[in-house]
C-alpha cells in the first residue's frame, strides 16, 4: 500500500508540473502574427493538455481513494474540494483556447489580433488561478481543512 502511495503521488505530482509546463509553453507560443506551422504546433501541445489533465484526474482520484489516508479522510476536507473546484475552473478556462486553437487550424489561415488577445486572457486566468492548487495540497496534507 504505501509503494502504490508513493508511485501515485509520484505520478499526480509529474503530471501537474507536466500540465503547467504546457500550460507556459501555450501562453509563450500564442502571439500575434502566428503562421499556420505555429498554430500547428500549438494545436499539438494543447492536445497533451488534455490528456494530462485526464491523468490527473485518474491518478488523484485513485490516490484518494485506494492508498493512505483513504476516501473518508478526503470527502471531509474543504481544502480538498477548493482543489477540485479549482482544478475544475482550470479545466473550463482551457476549453475556449482549445476550440479557438482547432478553428484556427482549420482556417489555416494568421488568427486576428483580438481572437489571439482573446485567447491570452484565458491562459493568463488559468496560470493565476494555478497556484492554489499546490497551496490547497499542502494545507490538505498538513490536516487542515476537515470539517
Amino acid at each position: 500500500m504505501r509503494s502504490l502511495d508513493l508511485v501515485l503521488a509520484i505520478l499526480h505530482h509529474f503530471f501537474i508540473f507536466g500540465l503547467f509546463a504546457i500550460l507556459v509553453a501555450e501562453l509563450v507560443g500564442v502571439r500575434r502574427g502566428m503562421d499556420a506551422t505555429t498554430v500547428r504546433r500549438i494545436q499539438m501541445i494543447d492536445n497533451w493538455y488534455g490528456v494530462l489533465a485526464g491523468l490527473i484526474l485518474i491518478v488523484g482520484f485513485s490516490r484518494a481513494i485506494f492508498t493512505a489516508k483513504g476516501w473518508v479522510y478526503y470527502e471531509h476536507n474543504a481544502f480538498f474540494w477548493g482543489k477540485i473546484a479549482a482544478f475544475l475552473v482550470i479545466a473550463l478556462l482551457s476549453v475556449p483556447p482549445t476550440v479557438t486553437f482547432l478553428r484556427w487550424r482549420r482556417e489555416n489561415a494568421p488568427p486576428a489580433d483580438a481572437a489571439v488577445t482573446r485567447v491570452l486572457s484565458y491562459l493568463w486566468a488559468q496560470v493565476a488561478l494555478f497556484p492554489l492548487l499546490p497551496a490547497f495540497a499542502a494545507a490538505m496534507a498538513r490536516g487542515y481543512g476537515e470539517f
